[in-house]
């Protein structure tokens, strides 16, 4: 693996893992009402886009890291959804 990979793989593993305290905080408080509802949505397409490219491109980084950050989100998404009228 060459230093560039590498660099990709750890920028993306951070970047990502940085979405782990968020669902794990709005599960355990089971309220997501701090967070936007336009930030999900706009960040959902631009991780969706980061997807897409780092597919065309054929770039492993930028595929992993982007469909893990997606399935966070998406927790975030759901759990959101989820609580919306949790008392």
């Amino acid at each position: 693996m060459d230093f560039i990979t590498l660099l990709g793989l750890i920028a993306g593993i951070l970047t990502t893992l940085a979405y782990l305290p968020q669902a794990i905080k709005t599960w355990q408080s089971k309220s997501a009402d701090d967070i936007s509802w336009s930030m999900l949505i706009i960040l959902s397409v631009g991780i969706v886009l980061w997807l897409v490219y780092g597919v065309s491109i054929r770039n492993i980084p930028l595929i992993v890291a982007n469909v893990v950050t997606f399935f966070l989100t998406s927790i975030i998404l759901v759990l959101k959804i989820r609580y919306k009228n949790v008392v």
